[in-house]
């Protein structure tokens, strides 16, 4: 990424964001949401270090601004090729897709709490390693339309984009070379991803 490369190389990472920075990160972080293996948290919080030592006004603002944005053009991008699949007979490879990333026991406690909670869980499924995509499933399952799925995620998204920019902000906060902070925040962003599957590994040991 464009912020990782000009902190490691010395180059001026103001002019490189102006030039490339914010629309790498606005579809990088539009192609992890519809791709899910893309590490679009840790992107955010690298952004968000970058942005953290510069003298431009309004940088982290920017980096919101991007990412959020991105985030939830790709769900409703990624929602929306759901609804087709599903009104189709023959479904479609984007259904099949977000059946793959989502495990019976995830989609189940996700309808649970879809029912029980609304719009709510939407917000925390994208706060949650791995939630987004089961709860996206559950909301196709119960036809919700465009516009209702639409309400929860776009709280659910300004929240995941604070949050990971927030990582950032902490990691540049802690270190003078915005390459060190950019380490950091990359892997914490890794260990609050792993934690809850080595948690359910430890109690499923236990």
């Amino acid at each position: 990424m464009s912020w990782l490369a000009a902190a490691a190389t010395g180059v001026n990472p103001e002019s490189t964001q102006q030039a490339i920075g914010y629309p790498t990160l606005f579809v990088l972080v539009l192609l992890g949401a519809l791709v899910p293996v893309v590490p679009t948290g840790a992107l955010v919080s690298s952004a968000a270090v970058v942005a953290f030592h510069q003298t431009a006004p309004f940088a982290l603002a920017l980096v919101f601004v991007t990412a959020s944005t991105a985030a939830f053009l790709g769900d409703m991008a990624l929602y929306w090729l759901g609804r087709r699949g599903m009104k189709s007979k023959n479904g479609s490879r984007w259904l099949e897709a977000i059946r793959s990333r989502a495990p019976e026991d995830r989609l189940g406690q996700a309808q649970e709490k879809l029912a029980g909670h609304g719009v709510a869980v939407l917000v925390l499924s994208r706060l949650v390693p791995a939630g987004r995509i089961p709860v996206m499933l559950a909301c196709l399952m119960a036809k919700w339309p465009m516009r209702r799925f639409a309400r929860g995620n776009l709280p659910a998204c300004l929240a995941w984009a604070v949050t990971y920019q927030l990582i950032g902000i902490l990691g540049g906060s802690l270190f003078k070379e915005p390459w060190e902070g950019v380490v950091a925040a990359v892997a914490l962003t890794v260990v609050l991803g792993a934690a809850p599957s080595v948690w359910k590994r430890v109690r499923s040991a236990r």
